[in-house]
Order: structure tokens, then C-alpha cells, then sequence
């Protein structure tokens, strides 16, 4: 197993179904007040053997994550709490999600969690740790088939 594990296609259903919920919701002119589920986006590639991951949670503390490594999955998990005392009927608007969030995170063969650090900056949490040399991207060249004359 030599590359990261792709999750951008369910990044992009994630993404797709946000949308369609945004949109639905303006069509009908309601605008849903339950819980939803908080879920930091994150972001992950290697950077001269090292593995970069990042989360965004903007408006938290370092206080409010917490990041774990058990065998091969990075945890990442926390809670934005609201400041705010106020009920469903009087919000305008709320696009805000409040609540716990756990985010887990598979780590390819050959990552080092002996060595993993974490670092929070301006609403972002860093986690970075060294990985074997073969999972540095490599480009694989794209064959195109010849079409044949019709004849």
C-alpha cells in the first residue's frame, strides 16, 4: 500500500448534500433549527516526509480538542459550546453548529505516531508525523488509445 487513502468523493457527497439541504430549505423558506452534526473539514498530503493533517475549528480553544492516535487512526475531537442563551423561535437565522464532533482519521501504512505532533493556530489543529519514503506521490503517466479510422 503505497498512497493516502482517497476520501474526497465522500467529501464531495458531504459537500453535494449540504447544497441540496441549503437549497431545499430556501425553497420550502424554512430553515431547520434541529441538531445538526458538527464535522470539522480537514484536509491531509505529504510534504517532505512528512504527513500533514489539518482540521479546521474555527472558534474554538486549544482547550476545547483533543487529538489521539490508537494503532493506525488519528482522532481528532472536541466540542463548540454556544455562548448564547436563546430559543429556536428566536432566531432569524442559525447556520452555526453548536454540539461534540469526532473526527477520525485512517493513517496509511508507514506513518510514524510514534512521532506525532500538534500544533493549533488562528482555528486550525496541525497534526504531522513522518512517513516511509514510498508514500510521496509519484505522477503515473495517462495512456491514450489511438481510435482507428472508420474503414
Amino acid at each position: 500500500m503505497g498512497a493516502l487513502p482517497a476520501l474526497r468523493p465522500i467529501r464531495e457527497m458531504e459537500r453535494w448534500a449540504r447544497s441540496l439541504e441549503r437549497r431545499f430549505s430556501r425553497f420550502l423558506e424554512e430553515w431547520p433549527f434541529e441538531e445538526e452534526e458538527l464535522m470539522p473539514p480537514v484536509e491531509s498530503f505529504v510534504r517532505d516526509g512528512t504527513l500533514v493533517i489539518r482540521a479546521d475549528v474555527p472558534g474554538l480553544e486549544p482547550k476545547d480538542v483533543e487529538v489521539d492516535v490508537l494503532g493506525n487512526v488519528l482522532t481528532i475531537k472536541g466540542e463548540r459550546k454556544s455562548k448564547v442563551e436563546a430559543k429556536t423561535e428566536d432566531y432569524i437565522r442559525r447556520e452555526i453548529i453548536y454540539g461534540s464532533f469526532e473526527r477520525q482519521i485512517l493513517l496509511p501504512e508507514g506513518s510514524n505516531s510514534d512521532q506525532v505532533k500538534a500544533e493549533f493556530k488562528n482555528g486550525v489543529i496541525e497534526v504531522t508525523m513522518p512517513v516511509a519514503k514510498e508514500l510521496e506521490a509519484k505522477k503515473i503517466p495517462i495512456e491514450v488509445e489511438a481510435k482507428k479510422p472508420n474503414g
